[in-house]
């Protein structure tokens, strides 16, 4: 019988960490997170379903990460990261999907090439109170419905990425390299970022553009471009998260419109005791731009309990309800189509760290 290909590289994974430690420092590591959610309107009949789902509270993946120490300060460093869809046990896309680069790190800060999640993403998901959750978050985009998700782009393909701080900064750079004959600027996608976080206070700003390519007829090309500012604010056992999102694709075809959405969302997140948190939080999206009684104007309330087994190991529960306005389709998942003005949903599941 043939091993799978994902089977292979954990083998070849385990090997090349047991031989590599002796001259390098060389980490598997993972996250395995898996839950049981029933959700409403889950079809064009109405129906609700109960399902397992793979990624309630993170996205659960597995990965190499590492570096050498070079002297003077100067590291080399490496990570490869692949998702997998633990409900059926596949490989969630390419194999390493998630990252998969190779760079040097020293006072300067940290240089990478290959694919990784951009400086938006790096800095973003500090400041969602969900923690960019598979389900019901929607700080990576929207719900699945409508002409856009209105969100960004988490990780770049062919990227040169910069990341650096100074005291209580943080800064980065990411530029996606385009490779298309047909103009320097057809395909490129650019993003940066600065934070500063100090005495419980976090404050944050970044900016992103994603190329299409140039159309023919037109001479144009579609340009995305999204912006975030964002705030947490941590007092004692209680954080408060504040953000709003710009978002515009602007079209390069012809007699086409424009897309356009303010998205903002808050939460709290709380724990009572050392091992439980208690989470809130609303996402709305004002979409515009479209015809009058055509906007969804989408919004989500989510509310999550985790409880710490370990350092390790959580179970949690989670609940959601979104709704739209002029009779528009939505739905709680950036993934899954929308059946109706309305969708309920609730999972349990456990999440394990490796």
């Amino acid at each position: 019988m043939k091993k799978s290909t994902l089977t292979l590289a954990v083998l070849a994974a385990c090997t090349l960490a047991g031989a590599a430690q002796a001259q390098s420092n060389v980490q598997v590591y993972g996250l395995i997170d898996a839950g049981v959610e029933n959700v409403s309107n889950a079809s064009a009949s109405g129906a609700s379903v109960t399902r397992v789902v793979s990624g309630g509270m993170n996205t659960s993946r597995w990965g190499l990460r590492g570096t050498e120490d070079l002297g003077g300060g100067l590291k080399a460093v490496f990570q490869l990261e692949g998702g997998i869809l633990l409900d059926t046990g596949a490989q969630d896309g390419p194999l390493f999907k998630r990252q998969a680069n190779v760079g040097l790190e020293g006072s300067f800060g940290r240089v990478v090439i290959g694919r990784s999640f951009s400086s938006v993403y790096d800095t973003v998901i500090s400041y969602d109170p969900m923690g960019f959750a598979p389900s019901y978050s929607w700080a990576t985009s929207g719900p699945a419905t409508g002409p856009s998700k209105y969100g960004f782009t988490t990780a770049f393909d062919n990227l040169i990425k910069y990341s650096g701080s100074t005291g209580a900064f943080k800064y980065g750079a990411t530029y996606g390299v385009g490779e298309q004959t047909t103009g320097a600027s057809d395909s490129r996608k650019v993003a940066g970022n600065v934070a500063y976080a100090a005495n419980g206070l976090g404050l944050m700003a970044t900016w992103e553009r994603i190329n299409g390519n140039t159309v023919v007829a037109t001479g144009r090309r579609d340009e995305n471009t999204v912006y975030h500012v964002g705030a947490f604010y941590e007092t004692g056992p209680v954080k408060f998260f504040g953000v709003m999102r710009d978002y515009k694709l602007e079209s390069g075809k012809a007699a086409t419109a424009d897309v356009k959405a303010t998205t903002w969302w808050a939460g709290v997140a709380y724990k009572p005791v050392e091992n439980t948190t208690l989470t809130g939080a609303v996402y709305h999206i004002n979409v515009k731009n479209l015809a009058a009684g055509k906007d969804a104007d989408p919004t989500m309330y989510v509310a999550r309990y985790r409880y710490a087994l370990s350092k390790r190991t959580d179970v949690y529960v989670a609940a959601a309800y979104a709704k739209s306005k002029n009779g528009q389709l939505t739905g709680l998942s950036r993934d899954d189509a929308g059946f109706d003005t309305n969708q309920r949903g609730v999972i349990t599941g456990v999440q394990h760290r490796f």
